[in-house]
């Protein structure tokens, strides 16, 4: 797990994985970052992409001041029924403003929960590079990554270059 690799390295613990409360989520997150004692860089996965981009709209002050960088690995669609489930909708929608902060965005062509089209989408209103990992499902433990040295670099480059 990159946690236990990264110097400084902290988990935002959410109160309930499997009925996600936007609002919840959100001051969890503002607590990590306010607590963080200088610049974080931001590594969310999936509905976790969604409430980095929700805290950027929410606090641009503070997201524009606190964050270096993002990575944010395989978006999950929270404005597509057809690709998220409904737990997902307090979500949506989507904000698709320019981050105030350097990001990339890394999707699969086969994710189940987002097209890579809309990933590559999001990408672009965002003002992030965008990596296509290539059919590699969710980007998450069922796709047999391991620990996922690719992922490693691209966050390296990201946080090199910020």
């Amino acid at each position: 797990m990159w946690e236990a690799r990264l110097p400084r390295c902290a988990r935002v613990a959410q109160r309930d994985w499997d009925h996600p409360d936007r609002e919840l989520w959100l001051q969890g997150l503002r607590q990590a970052i306010e607590g963080a004692g200088g610049p974080v860089v931001a590594v969310a996965h999936s509905l976790g992409c969604a409430l980095v981009v929700h805290a950027a709209a929410r606090w641009p002050a503070l997201v524009a001041r606190a964050v270096r960088a993002a990575l944010l690995v395989a978006p999950a669609d929270v404005d597509s029924p057809a690709h998220t489930p409904p737990e997902t909708r307090g979500f949506a929608p989507m904000p698709r403003a320019r981050l105030p902060f350097p990001a990339t965005v890394i999707a699969s062509g086969d994710d189940p929960y987002i097209a890579i089209e809309r990933a590559r989408a999001f990408a672009a209103a965002w003002g992030a590079a965008f990596v296509d990992a290539g059919a590699v499902g969710h980007i998450n433990a069922a796709s047999g990554l391991g620990d996922w040295p690719a992922g490693r670099r691209w966050l390296h480059a990201l946080v090199d270059g910020a």
